[in-house]
């Protein structure tokens, strides 16, 4: 089977992407599909990179068992290259990854993440809110939005969970 290179992305890479790429990584590895993908996680902006995940997303991601043990880097038109999928965490990521694209080609690998999620209301809500600017509750709603999201996107993708 081929290897699957899937970043997430946010806009400073310590919030929503470290989570989204914790938790899709957990449920990879749940699934028994660890050797199918690579999965890693960006910003868009060079605000934090090289630092760690905000402590607030840390221990969210520690009340679900998960470990956030990468540092901010930002996604550049030459990741394209090796990507199979950007995955968006909001629509403002979204467009500026699709403008970062180098080809009509790696444009088409943008997807939002709740596109995926059964929570969804409608296609007007696909963002996962930045809890930056919030207290703990922000970064839970977050987190309970990527994890159904992640669910669907490994289905989606062909690999099932395991019951």
């Amino acid at each position: 089977m081929t290897l699957t290179c899937i970043a997430f992305v946010c806009s400073g890479n310590i919030c929503r992407s470290p989570l989204a790429e914790a938790v899709f990584a957990h449920l990879v590895r749940e699934a028994g599909h660890e050797t199918e993908f690579d999965v890693e996680s960006f910003g868009t902006g060079p605000w934090h990179v090289g630092e760690g995940a905000d402590p607030r997303a840390q221990r969210t991601a520690r009340a679900h068992g998960l470990l956030l043990s990468g540092t901010a880097q930002q996604i550049t038109s030459g990741d394209f290259a090796r990507l199979d999928l950007a995955v968006a965490l909001d629509t403002k990521v979204a467009a500026a990854l699709r403008q970062l694209a180098p080809t009509p080609a790696d444009r088409a690998k943008v997807r939002l993440l709740r596109e995926f999620d059964p929570g969804a209301v409608n296609k007007y809500d696909l963002d996962v809110p930045d809890p930056y600017y919030s207290g703990p509750d922000g970064f839970e709603l977050a987190y309970q939005m990527i994890e159904r999201s992640a669910r669907r996107l490994l289905e989606a993708l062909g690999r099932p969970l395991r019951a």
